[in-house]
């Protein structure tokens, strides 16, 4: 039952990439130049932990801590430390220009040791830096991870979610702004998110057709826009910015499979097409069968109790199923001829990968 369930959440997303593309706000594919983030990164104490904290082998988190404390005037002898409270972790965010110095942003932070879970810690202060060393902003928080991990005696544990790894939000104190490109009080430049030229060009005409004759596409992902002379104040500008981000576009895309080969599923677009083919599919299944034997010697003899294995094998081949598919421009006839040879998900992957490599399989395959 499992698997004919997962089989038809496969053909149904198969079914949804056929459906009608509508039109996208040119916002969600694009971004105004300037806007760029910058990545943080910064390491860091989490304490509180109820047990769960690195282990005496982690080296670095012993150091960590008698270091901090010998800053604070504690002179603690570093093989008298136990950490099991204490968890180093790497702490990363990002800032953009948009953040302004005393605002805050959210803090990811990731166990660097040994710790089984980070539940109920805290961060101390730590200093975030970009690839430079620039300081840019210091963390210090709760860490939330969505879930818990609970152990008991005998072994046995409850988990629930990640966590190792957990989110301060708000946790981030913004020291530093992010030098931004001086604003042209006549140009503005839009940069697609996933360069196209078919994408650009719509973009630039959707612009010109709504707005006036103003953007013109100078590569696979730039936009170029002249701000008309009444729209070139600081109020008018962002307004004209607003206008352009909320117009619709029909963006295009690559032929493409990507396919999750640890999770099963398998996302077509609807130009994907197939050359006419023949496809035979089927499984052999092999089974290994080990039953114990034990020899026990006569009685009143000095010969010992062996004990042996005897194993049996079994081979099962299913009965090939053969399916013509003729060419076809529809991911909706594809998901049908799949279908109909009875194709799991991890069968349609082995169909995919096969296609590809005869030539039949008229798109880019990306495998995860």
């Amino acid at each position: 039952m499992r698997a004919r369930i997962v089989g038809l959440i496969v053909l149904m997303v198969f079914l949804f990439s056929t459906a009608s593309r509508a039109k996208v706000r040119i916002k969600d594919i694009a971004q105004v130049q300037g806007t760029n983030e910058v990545s943080l990164i910064g390491y860091g104490l989490v304490v509180g932990l109820e047990g769960t904290g690195d282990g005496k082998g982690t080296i670095f988190t012993i150091q960590s801590l008698v270091n901090m404390m010998q800053r604070m005037g504690v002179n603690v002898p570093a093989e008298k430390v136990k950490v099991k409270n204490v968890a180093a972790v790497m702490t990363t965010a990002k800032v953009s220009p948009l953040d302004k110095k005393g605002g805050t942003i959210d803090v990811t932070v990731s166990s660097l040791g040994d710790a089984t879970s980070l539940q109920g810690g805290i961060l101390l202060l730590t200093p975030l830096v970009s690839s430079d060393g620039m300081l840019y902003a210091t963390a210090q928080g709760a860490v939330s991870i969505g879930g818990f991990n609970v152990q008991v005696e005998g072994g046995s544990k409850i988990v629930n979610n990640y966590t190792l790894v957990g989110r301060v939000p708000n946790g981030a104190l913004v020291q530093r702004e992010v030098d931004a490109p001086y604003p042209d009080d006549k140009v503005i430049t839009i940069l697609l998110k996933y360069p196209d030229y078919t994408t650009a060009y719509r973009v630039s005409e959707s612009i010109n057709r709504e707005l006036g004759n103003y953007a013109v596409a100078t590569d696979e992902k730039t936009i170029s826009i002249s701000i008309p002379q009444e729209k070139q104040s600081l109020a008018n500008r962002v307004k004209f910015i607003s206008d352009i981000e909320a117009l619709g576009v029909e963006p295009d895309e690559v032929a493409r499979v990507v396919i999750n080969e640890r999770t099963g599923t398998i996302v077509a677009g609807q130009f994907v097409t197939i050359s006419p083919v023949a496809l035979a599919h089927g499984n052999l299944n092999i089974e290994i069968r080990t039953t114990p034997l034990v020899s026990q010697p006569a009685p009143f003899s000095l010969g010992n109790t062996v004990t042996t294995k005897s194993s049996e094998l079994y081979a099962n081949e299913e009965k090939a199923r053969i399916v013509f598919l003729e060419e076809t421009a529809s991911v909706k006839n594809i998901a049908t001829a799949l279908n109909a040879i009875g194709a799991s998900p991890r069968d349609i992957i082995a169909i995919f990968q096969a296609l590809k490599e005869a030539g039949a399989l008229r798109a880019e395959l990306v495998i995860l």
